[in-house]
């Protein structure tokens, strides 16, 4: 009963620091143009994603490599997973900024489209912090299995949720904002 508090407690302190770490990226975004979300964002293929950490793709390689071979393996998947997760984050936390703004717009749709999107971004940065604790264990433990379908979803849902507040400020440029995310 003492070793999965204590695991608990580390999880729990990981979980804050990364929270205190991650704070730190503090970006204003209000009716931006499409140029200066391109600098502040960074495209993430959610395909990619979903298949660096599924779980068949974990079967496969278990299945075909030897448990050497597999650990380094899970290790790079693992690092590259951490620069997914990085650019997912980075990208919620400046279209958290840019949700609020839009949800002080006098628009009605405006500001509930931005409502939706701060909600939809403070969740993905949530899970981040949770699958960030999982991609380091599974760096000192390449052999444990997760599931980071969550994630992945959250921010196919914070993406369009964007384009959707793009599309009603900025509809000749919706096109380009979605292709940046």
């Amino acid at each position: 009963m003492i070793l999965p508090l204590s695991l608990v407690a580390v999880a729990l302190a990981i979980l804050l620091l990364l929270l205190y770490l991650d704070g730190g990226h503090r970006s204003s975004a209000g009716n931006v143009p499409v140029e200066d979300l391109a600098a502040q964002t960074r495209p993430v293929d959610i395909k990619a994603f979903r298949n660096l950490v599924g779980p068949n793709e974990d079967a496969f390689l278990r299945a075909n490599l030897r448990s050497r071979d597999f650990r380094a393996i899970q290790r790079d998947r693992a690092r590259s997973a951490m620069e997914y997760l990085h650019n997912s984050t980075r990208n919620a936390t400046y279209l958290m900024r840019m949700g609020e703004a839009a949800a002080q717009n006098p628009d009605p749709r405006i500001a509930q489209a931005g409502r939706q999107l701060v909600d939809s971004a403070l969740q993905l940065r949530g899970y981040a912090l949770l699958y960030r604790a999982q991609l380091y264990l599974r760096l000192a433990l390449p052999g444990a299995q997760f599931s980071y379908a969550k994630l992945a979803d959250n921010y196919q849902q914070l993406s369009t949720l964007a384009s959707q507040l793009a599309l009603i400020q900025h509809p000749t440029q919706a096109a380009r904002f979605s292709a940046l995310l």
